[in-house]
């Protein structure tokens, strides 16, 4: 029961520093691009963009569904990253779960219709977060996590 406890304080530090990023970057990103987008490094800029989609504005107009799913994922995620025993998992599926929580705090509680704040721009890519980066990056770790697995299963036999 300790580990549990030990596993679930883990998985809510992870998750409140993405949440709390995520926000913070958001917020910046109103404030700061609110007159036009700043160009970085060649064609890579920071642009002010709302989406009321998932990922790549999948699911635009269907707020409700898109919050709801949302929940469904974090509570199913979160979950599993409390009771996995892998710390690597654990770390991926924490990520995940800031990541939806981030998003769907801007759906919730920003007066931005549902939508959700973007504003990272590389060239021939769609606009995104650091909720969607922790998001991409939990689920690429959750799939080496995988791999890694089988590999190990696999010389066991």
């Amino acid at each position: 029961m300790t580990r549990l406890w030990s596993h679930a304080a883990a998985v809510c530090s992870v998750v409140v520093l993405v949440v709390l990023l995520d926000q913070a970057t958001k917020t910046w990103a109103e404030n700061a691009l609110r007159n036009g987008p700043i160009d970085l490094v060649g064609p890579v800029k920071l642009e002010l963009t709302y989406n009321s989609g998932f990922s790549f504005s999948i699911g635009q107009g269907h707020p409700l569904i898109i919050t709801i799913a949302a929940i469904v994922i974090a509570v199913g995620v979160g979950a599993y990253a409390v009771m996995t025993p892998s710390l690597l998992k654990r770390v991926a599926a924490s990520l995940v779960v800031g990541g939806a929580l981030g998003n769907l705090a801007d759906r919730v509680f920003r007066h931005n219709h549902g939508a959700v704040i973007d504003f990272i721009h590389f060239p021939h890519w769609p606009i995104f977060n650091l909720a969607d980066s922790a998001i991409t990056v939990g689920v690429v770790l959750l799939l080496i996590a995988g791999v890694l697995d089988g590999r190990h299963e696999r010389s066991q036999h």
